[in-house]
């Protein structure tokens, strides 16, 4: 995990802390949106990630609170809402979600995130 940690902090321009709140946000998302058995794999190829994900809020502020009522949760535009009120900006989402799903290529496989991406909707325009 502390691998990933610092590649998305990098790659964003943001602190660990806020890297590891948004991985946890984006693997809760997986978890509640994706297919179970390829998510279940994403989350086995990192280490960490259950902590990880039991240590992430679901987000703040309006957008997040906002995005929450939608049907759905807002799907992949409440994820970034939520991942927005936590404190990233727009495109440091981008980066985030970016160099989270690379990774998670490089550790689950390709099939295992194709998966996913293919799964939920909106989600291969941010990956």
């Amino acid at each position: 995990m502390e691998e990933l940690v610092a590649r998305i902090s990098a790659a964003a321009g943001i602190d660990a802390t806020l890297a590891t709140k948004a991985i946890g946000m984006i693997l809760n998302f997986l978890k509640k949106e994706g297919p179970a058995a390829e998510v279940g794999e994403l989350v086995a190829a990192l280490p960490g990630a259950d902590a990880v994900m039991a240590g992430a809020s679901g987000g703040g502020g309006l957008m997040g609170g906002l995005a929450s009522m939608m049907p759905g949760g807002g799907g992949v535009m409440g994820l970034g809402a939520s991942l927005m009120g936590a404190g990233l900006s727009m495109g440091q989402v981008q980066s985030v979600s970016k160099e989270m799903f690379a990774y998670g290529r490089e550790k689950a496989g390709e099939d295992a995130m194709g998966a996913i991406v293919g799964a939920i909707p909106g989600l291969g325009q941010f990956v």
